[in-house]
């Protein structure tokens, strides 16, 4: 080879490596999003430094309670809409390898063996050569291989496309996960705020029995009118109709919970439970955390990398593609000389093609892809101000609820103090009976009241677990990060 073709054979090779390295479309970068520098909470809260690459483990275990850890071990194990995202996650991953797969050559091999007669009467190639009628065989293998010159980036771009859609699917599943075990423990913690609901009804109602029975022989003594015994007796009759409206809401529950866990509801039962739940001491990390540690606000932003990729995929149609296409093999009439040297066939090529007039088609692509690409843009901002909400509802619910419920249990204490004093003048003939009645009705919404703050402190720390994105990481020392505020119940 002389000096100038040499030269030429260089300067092809080097524009070919300049050309692979360039790509259509915008390289991805993550759009900047508005973050405060702390949160805003009441003391005593402070805050934890996280490890955001460590892994989270099941958060419902930092309640203690064995029976919704079997429940979330079932609802990981049997629930339907966990199988789906997670075969949603594995069409993502073959994707990643179908779109991987145009990156490398696709190799073929094809073979024939076949016996034919051609025709005498075919078109003439030449006048003065008659054709003749021939029966032959013809034995042929080749091989041949398809690659496709990436020159402007159509395969990486959809290579990186493939892959931020994987990854959005494996943050999907998380999500999935996340937000199953926290409906899971949503509806648990409400079935067993119904199930001390309705133990305080049946105490109240155990209590008016009493009562009634009170007013009944005060009345047959002729010490009081019939009006008491008809006042206590309606009153009892109302809270009685408490028990069955109390016993369907927690059935509605329980059939819930049934479908999570992926049981036929007919066949699922919890036995009621008034065993205690203790609060978790949940630490709270600087607001930029949430963009790492929640999983929704991951797969929206691999779902913006994705859509900037497709911009780049869409852009490459613009440019010319070019197909490498080398084929090597044998064809022979005869067996036995399909491998002698002149039955070897081979050719060696490249073929390209550009698109010349489209009516406007490929610039529609582009723009279609961009506004895919911004509509992804506006999702994850969505998604981090609704993370910010969250987190910041979920602070304050839980200091106002722990201020309630203490002020809760003070004024248990003083309706049983006004309970008292009134059963006390009304045996004494002071006070007529219609004070003992609305005393114990006092007594009974106040306890009511004091469940149902119990049942929403619950709820709101898993509320604010799955804001901040689920579980925390502890120290080797098994410490928390941080003590933040102790949300223990608060005593009978």
């Amino acid at each position: 080879m002389n000096l100038p073709r040499r030269h030429s054979l260089v300067l092809a090779l080097a524009s070919a490596l300049l050309l692979v390295a360039c790509a259509s479309g915008p390289d991805y970068a993550r759009p900047q999003v508005d973050m405060p520098a702390a949160w805003t909470p009441e003391a005593p809260w402070r805050t934890m430094q996280p490890q955001d690459a460590a892994p989270r483990g099941p958060w419902w275990e930092r309640f203690n309670d064995a029976q919704l850890n079997a429940l979330q071990q079932q609802a990981l194990a049997g629930n339907q809409t966990l199988a789906i995202a997670a075969a949603r996650l594995a069409q993502a991953r073959a994707q990643l390898e179908v779109a991987g797969a145009a990156q490398v050559p696709q190799v073929g091999i094809n073979a024939r063996a076949a016996r034919g007669r051609i025709s005498a009467n075919r078109p003439l190639t030449n006048y003065n050569s008659p054709n003749y009628a021939t029966v032959q065989n013809d034995f042929a293998l080749g091989l041949n291989v398809s690659y496709e010159l990436d020159f402007f980036g159509r395969a990486r771009r959809s290579v990186q496309a493939a892959t931020a859609s994987a990854q959005q699917s494996a943050a999907d599943l998380e999500n999935t996960r996340l937000l199953l075990t926290a409906e899971l423990a949503s509806n648990y913690f409400n079935l067993r705020e119904l199930d001390i609901e309705l133990d305080v009804v049946r105490r109240a109602i155990a209590l008016q029995r009493k009562a009634l029975e009170l007013a009944t022989s005060r009345h047959d003594l002729g010490a009081t009118s019939g009006l008491d015994v008809a006042q206590q007796q309606a009153l009892l009759d109302n809270t009685l109709t408490q028990v069955d409206l109390l016993g369907r809401q927690r059935a509605q529950y329980e059939h819930a919970i049934a479908t999570l866990t992926g049981t036929p509801a007919p066949v699922f039962r919890l036995a009621p439970s008034l065993a205690p739940v203790a609060l978790p001491d949940i630490p709270l990390g600087v607001p930029s955390d949430v963009l790492e540690r929640r999983p929704d606000v991951a797969a929206a932003e691999r779902a913006m990398a994705a859509a900037n990729a497709q911009i780049g995929v869409a852009s490459a149609a613009f440019y010319p593609s070019f197909m490498l296409q080398p084929g090597y093999g044998v064809d022979s009439r005869n067996w036995a000389t399909l491998f002698n040297a002149p039955s070897l066939l081979w050719s060696l090529g490249v073929s390209a093609s550009q698109s010349l007039f489209d009516g406007g088609r490929l610039r529609a692509g582009v723009d279609l892809s961009q506004a895919g690409y911004n509509a992804a843009v506006a999702s994850y901002r969505r998604t981090v101000l609704t993370a910010m909400q969250e987190v910041e509802d979920g602070i304050t619910g839980i200091a106002a609820l722990d201020r309630a419920c203490r002020q809760a249990q003070s004024a248990i204490a003083s309706a049983r103090r006004v309970l008292e004093i009134a059963s006390s003048r009304y045996e004494g003939g002071a006070t007529p009976y219609l004070d003992v009645i609305t005393a114990q009705q006092a007594l009974l919404n106040s306890e009511r009241q004091a469940a149902q703050l119990q049942g929403q402190r619950l709820l709101v720390s898993v509320f604010l677990i799955k804001a901040l994105g689920g579980d925390w990481h502890e120290r080797r020392d098994g410490a928390p990060l941080v003590q933040s505020q102790t949300l223990s119940p608060a005593e009978k």
